[in-house]
């Protein structure tokens, strides 16, 4: 398994007809709905029509994916809010933006202008996505710092024991659990070189201890069993993950890399 991190894996698919193993590395409410062939006719032709364009789109990716010898699986196709463009999400990777006739596809950011803070097109539709895949996750598979007193918030946090940020963030954890925070781990190792180690902390009987020691710079012994540390960098993949440490919340919303505690405490009141 590769361990790619860049976001702009298209480029790599194509030089590969390995595309998965190779690579893997609101204004209107309406508008960001997902359309399915088996939504309900409402009579309206805007609807109908949007709903044509999917199917049509989601033939055309196909049959252009498979000349290109692209083993992509597309599960769903949301329209965005800029006319003619659309969101397509795809089994195991990252979400990327298609126009409505299937010739072109990017991944990036699509930025709207107009108002004093930029916006990005893509956020609620890929908070919808992540807010679902988070939502599966066995708690038992992630190591848990609970929040001391009531729980205010819970926010999902991929982190890797080599990862300097995540060290400075994780030296913060009591002052996150004070504040009401309950803090969810998601193993995602950054490199194959770190995978033992990130394997012997979900192996061990007492994770929290376990990755303390490691994020310390402890050195933990090797160990192997059945762990989720894979399926859990899989998981980051498929959310658009590229580094550590990356914060959501249980609605999915993206809030950043490293934030101090005070600053994740303001983000999530706010």
């Amino acid at each position: 398994m590769s361990f790619t991190h860049s976001k702009i894996f298209i480029a790599c698919a194509i030089a590969s007809t390995l595309f998965i193993s190779a690579c893997s590395k609101s204004e209107n409410e309406n508008k960001t709905g997902t359309l399915t062939a088996s939504a309900p006719a409402t009579g309206e032709a805007s609807t109908l029509t949007e709903r044509n364009a999917q199917h049509r789109l989601i033939q055309t990716l196909t049959e252009h994916f498979k000349t290109a010898g692209l083993q992509a699986q597309i599960e769903n196709v949301k329209p965005t809010e800029v006319p003619n463009l659309f969101w397509v999400e795809l089994k195991g990777l990252p979400a990327l933006y298609a126009t409505a006739d299937g010739k072109y596809i990017f991944q990036g950011d699509v930025i709207r202008l107009g108002d004093k803070k930029l916006f990005d097109v893509s956020e609620p539709l890929q908070a919808e996505t992540n807010k679902a895949l988070l939502g599966e996750l066995n708690p038992k598979d992630l190591i848990v710092y609970k929040a001391k007193g009531k729980t205010k918030h819970i926010v999902y946090i991929f982190t890797d024991v080599s990862c300097p940020y995540c060290h400075k963030l994780h030296e913060q954890i009591d002052e996150m659990n004070a504040k009401g925070i309950e803090v969810r781990y998601i193993a995602w190792p950054r490199g194959e070189e770190f995978i033992p180690t990130m394997e012997s902390v979900w192996c061990s009987k007492d994770r929290q201890t376990a990755f303390n020691q490691a994020i310390s710079g402890e050195e933990l012994p090797p160990a192997s069993c059945k762990n989720p540390v894979l399926s859990q960098y899989e998981l980051g993949i498929k959310m658009g993950v590229n580094g550590t440490p990356a914060i959501y919340t249980q609605d999915g919303v993206y809030l950043g890399g490293y934030l101090s505690a005070n600053e994740l405490s303001n983000r999530l009141n706010n």
